[in-house]
């Protein structure tokens, strides 16, 4: 039975493990056990920065995602960036994506102050971009920009 709900600190390995499959296969970037560990555990820490989403298949966690926020003194209000997004090859196209966007639509509306998603995803990943577009979401006008400190 598939279920969705917000992450608990247990689940941390599985979405460390989730990470670093969705790093090498999207990117070939290998994330380090240690830090990719550390970084997911600091969420469930701080969660005034943001929240994890699973999904289960028989309680066994078989997809992720991440929410972090931003706030919008335009819209007063704060954006949800969907991130971090993996589901398990054997249990991609049965709807598991779309089934926790939906979960986190109902949460923003739930929770209120929720002026929309965002999300960024590679340019040459056309399979995620169609669902994205599928699911009513749109190219944004921005290019994204990264510098460091």
């Amino acid at each position: 039975m598939i279920t969705i709900r917000q992450a608990v600190l247990p689940d941390a390995a599985a979405i460390a493990r989730f990470n670093q499959e969705m790093a090498l296969e999207t990117e070939r970037k290998h994330l380090e056990d240690d830090i990719i560990g550390s970084g997911v555990r600091s969420l469930f820490e701080r969660p005034d920065l943001g929240f994890y989403v699973v999904v289960e298949d028989d309680s066994e966690p078989v997809g992720c995602l991440m929410i972090t926020y931003e706030w919008s003194d335009w819209r007063n209000g704060v954006f949800w960036w969907i991130q971090s997004v993996y589901v398990l090859p054997d249990f991609r196209g049965k709807g598991l994506y779309r089934a926790m966007y939906d979960e986190v639509k109902r949460m923003a509306a739930a929770r209120g102050g929720v002026c929309g998603f965002r999300l960024y995803v590679e340019r040459e990943n056309s399979r995620a971009i169609q669902v994205y577009e599928h699911l009513g979401m749109h190219e944004a006008p921005y290019l994204m920009y990264e510098g460091t400190p």
